[in-house]
């Protein structure tokens, strides 16, 4: 089975190098004139089995392609290019919520490319560790068991283990709110909160997407698994979490660079909208939401979260 990756940033990059291993892979740039050298992924040099290209249309003739691109760019790529796609094996790596539709990449691929193949690729990982070549486990979810195994049996490696879940809702949900965790974490340690504040964020955080996802349709334990509880963990303890620096520099009053796409900032505003939407109480994706567009104060915020009504766990 042929590969491409359509996108080449850090992310989209790592998986060209780490599915190298496995024979020749191709990887779609709108520019490629980088070389075999990203910029985005900093001292990783492709392998000769990477095939670069600015090509759409010779990347869309594989038969498996891994959409790398972020979520809220994803229905502009897919309005007038949906045709090249239709009928291939489609694998979102994006881990956010549509804004205009409140809905996951999943089923902007399904209702743009109805005879696709459709799954997702989630989980705990860092670009650079994956492209370094370090053990890592992902979740790949898709609703048909039989596409998903013979996935599952492409995209992993020797040090790339993958999950198989039909449980796509569950395994893109996780993906996409562990994001407004991150955010509402990093936060926490901006502003000198201290680690036991980052703790109850985790725990009463990890309860919201659990809530909204099981609302949503998901099963339980996927939130458990990779996809959420182990990318949860990952993304609010570790600085190399581009959603955990923006949360920090936010709490600490500092500015962040614009080029970098943080997906949970989206993603808070668009859980905001759906939680109100179905009438699930979502206070932590709430008030990140509030924070990253300007229209509460850090001790404000706080201040809102300590005092809400007390209540069981």
């Amino acid at each position: 089975m042929s590969i491409a990756i359509l996108g080449a940033g850090a992310f989209g990059t790592a998986l060209a190098v780490a599915l190298s291993a496995n024979g020749p892979v191709t990887l779609w740039a709108r520019d490629t004139s980088w070389g075999r050298d990203n910029p985005r992924l900093p001292g990783v040099v492709l392998p000769g089995a990477v095939r670069i290209t600015d090509d759409l249309h010779a990347a869309t003739k594989a038969d498996t392609l891994l959409l790398a691109l972020p979520a809220q760019a994803l229905g502009g790529f897919l309005a007038d290019r949906a045709a090249l796609l239709d009928g291939k094996n489609l694998v979102s790596t994006a881990k956010g919520i549509d804004l205009s539709r409140l809905t996951g990449p999943s089923v902007l691929l399904a209702d743009a490319c109805p005879s696709a193949t459709v799954a997702v690729l989630t989980g705990p990982s860092f670009a650079a560790d994956i492209a370094r070549g370090l053990p890592t486990a992902l979740t790949l979810a898709c609703a048909d068991p039989v596409a998903g195994k013979a996935l599952q049996h492409d995209l992993s490696t020797p040090v790339l283990r993958l999950y198989r879940t039909t449980d796509v809702i569950g395994a893109e949900l996780g993906g996409a709110l562990k994001n407004v965790i991150a955010i509402a974490a990093g936060v926490v340690i901006g502003a000198g909160l201290g680690d036991s504040a980052r703790a109850a964020i985790i725990t009463r955080g990890f309860a919201e997407m659990t809530r909204l996802s099981a609302r949503l349709g998901a099963r339980p334990e996927t939130l458990t698994g990779l996809s959420g509880l182990g990318d949860l963990t990952l993304t609010c303890t570790s600085a190399q979490s581009r959603n955990f620096r923006f949360g920090q520099a936010l709490g600490a009053h500092q500015p962040f660079d614009a080029d970098t796409t943080v997906e949970g900032a989206a993603t808070a505003r668009a859980v905001a909208a759906l939680s109100q939407r179905i009438g699930c109480d979502m206070p932590i994706a709430a008030m990140v939401a509030a924070l990253a567009e300007g229209r509460v104060s850090i001790e404000n915020a706080a201040e809102m979260l300590m005092t809400r009504p007390l209540k069981e766990e």
